[in-house]
């Protein structure tokens, strides 16, 4: 009975839970214990944190604290606090609707808005993956030397490896993905003592500067950070892979699943802040303070850590966390394109076909454009992708926030007046700075 009363104002019944074969497997302790109960739902956010420390948002940290220092950690912080927000309402769509973002975009559009949707989405997955595959191929160069063009082929391998992970179920993707999210932070955290930053200032620079919006280059780079930080397929695979928890799907219930996921969900977020602003404060206190303030790409960031801090473990730190971050961003690219296939089209494949067609459809022109423009033309499409995924994010963000918002599908759980307005303002403002960067990037504005 409960079921159907969150059924209203849908269009159609759904009738297949997201991620069939890991719905509800994750046991979630009955007594009353908190910290056994936040223990349950870890994970889900970690996976989500991916999305926000992957290759795609390096540049335009590494950019932002070289030519202006530390000024720019404000904005990294304001769009965290974004991710916060849109991200608790993805866990909260998952968990009220038992509905991933997919999903209830089927049973509200109409079947031709639906297929729309999902061609825009399924193509922003696979410039996501063209990161990820850009990022794994940089770091596999710098590590071992190993020419781009080959660097791309083994990046194929890695399917085989997730589906391992796959079959062994959900706890152990998380804790993949766990592993490699510490090991960046490992390889930070040395990078920032080998830098040694000035702590006043990175406190100033968490402030909001007015000179940000004055200078006109500031305010570029802050809105490609701004913008590039919340990754569309996120919100769709954090609606799905909540639902893995095996928490009573009753009024009660759903109130406490909301209550840690989103505990979950800020702590993973905050350790994304803390990595990319990592990235930023370690630039600026190596490139801008040494007079370097034109480092915008990966390359020659590795390139200058060596000779600067005056230690060979910091370009390997570097190209490591590179690694890692692109991997990591593998794993939950997989489980997106598995979740908007199926929710959409309602069709399932086998993960194996499913991550093989993801995958070709990103080495492909990653393979082309290695072969004829080598290094700088892989730097040049990890910028084209992120303005790829820029375009769509409009088109996750206002079905989510609308469906959210809308006291028939959610019934008490709705999103109240605060949360509404705030949500509507992060969505104007994200849908605005996406437009600005899109048209000036076009027009070859930097």
């Amino acid at each position: 009975m409960q079921k159907k009363k969150y059924s209203i104002g849908w269009r159609n019944e759904n009738k297949h839970p997201s991620l069939s074969e890991v719905f509800s497997s994750v046991s979630v302790p009955k007594q009353k214990g908190i910290w056994k109960k936040l223990f349950a739902f870890t994970g889900p956010g970690l996976l989500i944190a991916v999305g926000y420390m992957d290759p795609g948002n390096w540049a335009t940290d590494i950019a932002g604290g070289s030519q202006f220092g530390y000024m720019l950690l404000s904005v990294i912080f304001i769009s965290n606090f974004f991710a916060i927000i849109l991200q608790h309402l993805a866990l909260k769509l998952g968990i009220v609707c038992e509905r991933d973002l997919a999903q209830a975009c089927r049973d509200h559009y109409t079947p031709l808005i639906s297929f729309i949707l999902w061609i825009l989405c399924e193509i922003s997955i696979a410039a996501c993956d063209l990161a990820e595959i850009i990022g794994s191929v940089l770091a596999l160069k710098l590590l071992f030397g190993i020419p781009i063009t080959w660097g791309v082929l083994i990046t194929a391998i890695d399917v085989l490896i997730i589906l391992f992970f796959q079959s062994k179920g959900f706890r152990y993707i998380e804790s993949v993905v766990a592993a490699l999210i510490f090991t960046i932070l490992v390889c930070f955290s040395f990078e920032i003592i080998s830098s040694k930053p000035e702590i006043f200032p990175i406190l100033k620079g968490i402030v909001p500067n007015p000179e940000i919006i004055k200078d006109s280059h500031s305010f570029y780079i802050s809105i490609g950070i701004l913008g590039a930080t919340v990754m569309p397929h996120n919100l769709y695979l954090h609606s799905s892979i909540i639902q893995t928890r095996d928490y009573p799907r009753t009024p009660e219930g759903k109130k406490m699943a909301i209550k840690y996921a989103t505990i979950d969900s800020t702590l993973s977020l905050s350790l994304a802040f803390f990595i990319n602003a990592a990235i930023l404060i370690i630039s600026a206190a190596t490139f801008h303070k040494a007079g370097y303030t034109e480092v915008a790409d990966i390359m020659d960031a590795h390139k200058l850590l060596n000779p600067i801090l005056g230690s060979s473990l910091s370009g390997v730190f570097f190209a490591l966390a590179l690694l890692a971050s692109g991997q990591n961003s593998t794993l939950t690219g997989t489980l997106a394109g598995q979740i908007v296939m199926e929710g959409f089209i309602n069709i399932k494949f086998k993960p194996w076909i499913r991550r093989l067609i993801t995958r070709l459809i990103a080495i492909v022109p990653a393979m082309i454009v290695s072969i004829v423009y080598g290094e700088k033309g892989t730097t040049e499409l990890l910028i084209i992708s992120q303005i790829i995924l820029s375009i769509q994010l409009s088109f996750a963000i206002i079905p989510l926030v609308n469906f959210t918002g809308d006291s028939e599908k959610m019934g008490t759980f709705v999103n109240g007046p605060i949360l509404k307005i705030s949500a509507w303002g992060i969505t104007i403002i994200i849908l605005l700075l996406n437009l600005f960067l899109l048209y000036n990037t076009l027009l070859g504005r930097r």
